[in-house]
């Protein structure tokens, strides 16, 4: 039962399988509590790594059905290996479409809910990846065109 529980933790949140077997533990199997441990445990990273140098990265860019909307982003981390994992490709992907939906003159970009999972900003997003990867990730500039 706890290995299903591992399995299911992982993959919803892509923790390594040793750190979903400690917060399934110290939440006495419960997976919800598990989350929130995992959560937590991300944006501690996160903020552990906000100094760190990010010198790689990708440049990304979306364009809506009816090429009437475009958007452009410039994400960063610290090593190549990590730019170029599928995981980080669809972070800067999921911001595109975040740009796309939600302008960000309306409200910060960081601070608005995903459109995915009101329950999180971006920044909580983008902070979950850094827990995910142990690298810091950083969204350096962005541009989103309309007609």
């Amino acid at each position: 039962m706890l290995i299903e529980k591992i399995k299911i933790l992982r993959e919803e949140t892509g923790f390594s399988i040793g750190e979903c077997k400690k917060a399934l533990e110290e939440a006495g199997e419960d997976l919800e509590k598990a989350k929130e441990i995992l959560k937590k445990k991300g944006q501690d990273f996160a903020q552990k790594r906000i100094s760190r140098e990010t010198g790689q990265g990708i440049i990304e860019s979306y364009i809506h059905a009816g090429k009437k909307l475009g958007v452009m982003i410039e994400l960063r981390c610290e090593s190549d290996f990590v730019a170029k994992s599928p995981d980080f490709q669809k972070l800067a992907h999921e911001i595109c479409l975040q740009i796309a939906a939600i302008s960000p003159e309306e409200t910060p970009l960081l601070e608005q809910p995903w459109i995915k999972d009101e329950s999180k900003t971006i920044k909580q997003l983008i902070d979950e990846y850094i827990g995910k990867f142990g690298e810091n990730i950083v969204l350096k500039n962005f541009v989103r065109y309309q007609i």
